[in-house]
């Protein structure tokens, strides 16, 4: 990608966050804790996403929900890590795809614990697909249009208009 001098590249160290370092089970068995605790973070951060179609404008929201992912990780550990440790072990071992039905005791018991400690309910099935209205605080981006040039010219105002060559077109619209 070619890109000019005029393209502003953020330095390292606005980039630079620390990272969640954890394998696909434990994510797999945080996520839908994570999505609901961390929801308006990554509600503003896909926004900026979409309306700013530039994602160096959106770094301090990616590094909010980089943020907030990892505060409710480090939350979870403190309050209920003996039932996670169960759970996310469950999904790794229980079945070759991960499958979240024999581990549905497990879940019971990670669900009950997340609630009572840290007050984030596990959403229902398809909460994360359904249409929500989020609000921000961001301000609107003004989108330029390109002026319009039409091209092709149109006819003059004083040009002829000779009759149609073979009889009229509404003969056929009735």
């Amino acid at each position: 990608m070619v890109i000019t001098d005029k393209v502003y590249i953020p330095p390292d160290e606005e980039l630079t966050v620390q990272e969640l370092n954890v394998s696909y089970p434990v994510l797999q068995a945080a996520s839908f804790y994570v999505g609901k605790a961390c929801e308006d973070h990554n509600n503003e951060f896909v926004l900026c996403r979409r309306e700013e179609n530039n994602p160096v404008k959106c770094v301090s929201e990616g590094r909010a929900v980089t943020a907030c992912a990892l505060q409710f990780f480090q939350k979870l550990k403190k309050n209920c890590r003996d039932e996670f440790v169960q759970y996310y072990n469950c999904l790794d071992k229980s079945s070759g795809t991960s499958a979240f039905a024999p581990c549905r005791k497990t879940q019971a018991v990670l669900d009950k614990c997340v609630l009572d400690k840290l007050n984030v309910e596990r959403p229902p099935y398809g909460y994360f697909c359904e249409v929500k209205v989020h609000d921000t605080k961001r301000p609107k981006p003004v989108q330029e249009l390109p002026e319009y040039k039409d091209p092709i010219p149109s006819l003059p105002k004083d040009a002829p208009a000779p009759p149609a060559r073979f009889n009229s077109r509404w003969m056929w619209m009735s």
